[in-house]
């Protein structure tokens, strides 16, 4: 087939249609006019001999023939946008951008510092700015471009249109005082249960993990108190007879600077969590936004290193 007489600006139309599903978001976002959005939309529905994309109550629904061309429109369009940023030899760490973090203070307290420094050195014309996730995927502002990157522990069920990587996993711990009556020996699962405890809750919500899988043993605990942050906790345990179960390195960051606190394994088996980076369809081929995701799988990566090999010497 002789691709003359082809418009390859409507596989760009049918990438961003596919991403937002919203005509209004795609015309904002290819600066077109609604009207010559929907030239262009009649155009691609006739080049491929199908509606593609419907209206329904939450704006647009990709056809079954839309869905099966999609992963092939998808990687020609990046491949396209790939080359055209390649040949204009941009120096993508100079552009003047602001990227938009959501996470937790957690992941902000380790992984920021080293970040930053990078940032500073290498792309200094880039604002970093970073919001709390509220324990929930940011999907609506990843969508809308007002989140970058969305890094947690606590992500599923993720659409078609946001990309996830897996950055590294943590196993769980129980943090107490070294003059709780619990310290002094083996924690058994009675013990535990049996225990005053604090939890970080995020939502208000205090049936969390470990709750899940001890409802699964007929067993129950008392939690006293919910905590909206992963870092202020191990300051109340270090004055009251409670137990934190927490993710190791909070645990160790907290022993690290309070001499008063220690750690003991978890009685109750705990899947690890997995830590990934999450981010939208539209940012994957975006050089600057390819190289920040690299800087962080990398800061993870070695600092993920560097506690196991503590952990095993």
């Amino acid at each position: 087939m002789n691709i003359q007489n082809k418009d390859l600006n409507l596989l760009l139309l049918f990438k961003v249609l596919f991403e937002e599903l919203n005509v209004t978001v795609a015309a904002e976002r290819m600066a077109l006019s609604q009207p010559a959005l929907s030239h262009k939309l009649n155009k691609l529905r006739h080049e491929f001999a199908d509606p593609l994309f419907v209206r329904s109550n939450r704006g647009l629904t990709a056809t079954p023939k839309a869905i099966r061309l999609a992963p092939h429109v998808l990687a020609l369009a990046s491949q396209l946008e790939a080359f055209y940023q390649d040949s204009q030899s941009l120096d993508f760490l100079k552009q003047q951008r602001r990227f938009y973090l959501y996470s937790t203070d957690y992941i902000e307290s380790l992984l920021l510092p080293p970040l930053l420094q990078l940032l500073l050195e290498q792309a200094p014309a880039v604002q970093l700015i970073t919001r709390n996730t509220m324990g929930l995927l940011p999907r609506q502002e990843l969508e809308r471009g007002e989140c970058d990157l969305a890094i947690a522990g606590f992500y599923t069920d993720l659409p078609q249109t946001l990309y996830q990587q897996q950055l590294y996993q943590e196993d769980f711990v129980v943090l107490l005082r070294r003059q709780h009556p619990l310290a002094g020996a083996p924690l058994t699962l009675q013990s535990y249960c049996q225990a005053q405890h604090i939890v970080t809750t995020l939502t208000g919500d205090l049936d969390g993990i470990v709750d899940k899988e001890l409802a699964k043993l007929g067993l129950k605990r008392h939690v006293c108190a919910g905590i909206s942050s992963f870092m202020a906790p191990p300051a109340l345990v270090l004055h009251n007879d409670v137990l934190l179960t927490c993710l190791r390195s909070v645990a160790e960051t907290a022993v690290t600077q309070h001499a008063g606190l220690q750690l003991l394994p978890c009685p109750l088996t705990l899947k690890p969590v997995q830590i990934s980076q999450i981010w939208h369809s539209r940012c994957q081929d975006d050089l600057l936004h390819q190289w920040l995701r690299r800087q962080i799988a990398t800061l993870c990566a070695n600092r993920y290193n560097r506690a196991t090999t503590a952990a095993i010497s």
